[in-house]
């Protein structure tokens, strides 16, 4: 199964505005105050404490099933425009990113895969969308493949007729401005088969039909 998942605003925001500055534009980091209290989650990123709340099992659950991730350049970071070849950016989140899984980077410019510690290596791909999500199918051997973060792959990805659900964490609060999964024509329809409250989100899940 194909998934994309992402935490939204109730005005439909998945990052704030200059995102090329920022990893999840001006103000988009509110979009994950929700998961980073959560246990599960510190844990994974090498911090102590935390809660329990039903948004608990929902991560547990994703994690659980997943093989492989596909992403957008916006989401690994380093800004539009070929590699910088003394120093090339290595992503957000450090030596240990939290994945702990192959990565596929949608990208117009090619560069080496990057190992890094956990178990995570993201291999940067040239050819679109398609070319990574089949990569990523390959590797992740029967388990899903997550769409993370940037709204721009999960669009072409459903408008290729590749995703299978799209997971919404709602986060009440509103950005303003920034980058939207639903612009333009939509492919097909949503039919939602999940619902749960957690504290200071709600997640929902919908499969695509076709």
């Amino acid at each position: 199964m194909i998934t994309y998942s992402a935490s939204v605003s109730l005005d439909g925001y998945t990052a704030g505005p200059g995102q090329s500055e920022h990893p999840l534009g001006v103000g988009g980091g509110r979009l994950h105050d929700w998961i980073k209290e959560l246990a599960v989650w510190r844990t994974a990123h090498g911090m102590e404490g935390g809660i329990e709340s039903p948004s608990s099992a929902v991560l547990d659950g994703d994690d659980a099933r997943l093989g492989a991730c596909v992403m957008g350049r916006n989401m690994f970071g380093g800004g539009p425009g070929p590699w910088a070849e003394d120093e090339p950016w290595n992503g957000w989140w450090g030596d240990n990113p939290p994945f702990h899984l192959p990565v596929f980077v949608v990208t117009h410019h090619a560069r080496e895969p990057l190992e890094c510690k956990g178990g995570t290596t993201f291999t940067f791909v040239t050819e679109g969308v398609e070319a990574a999500i089949a990569q990523a199918q390959k590797v992740a051997a029967g388990k899903d493949v997550a769409i993370n973060g940037g709204s721009t792959v999960a669009r072409q990805a459903l408008a290729a007729g590749l995703l299978d659900e799209i997971r919404f964490n709602l986060v009440p609060i509103l950005l303003g401005g920034g980058v939207r999964l639903f612009d333009g024509d939509i492919p097909g329809e949503l039919e939602q088969i999940g619902v749960v409250e957690g504290r200071g989100v709600t997640h929902l899940t919908y499969r695509v039909l076709r």
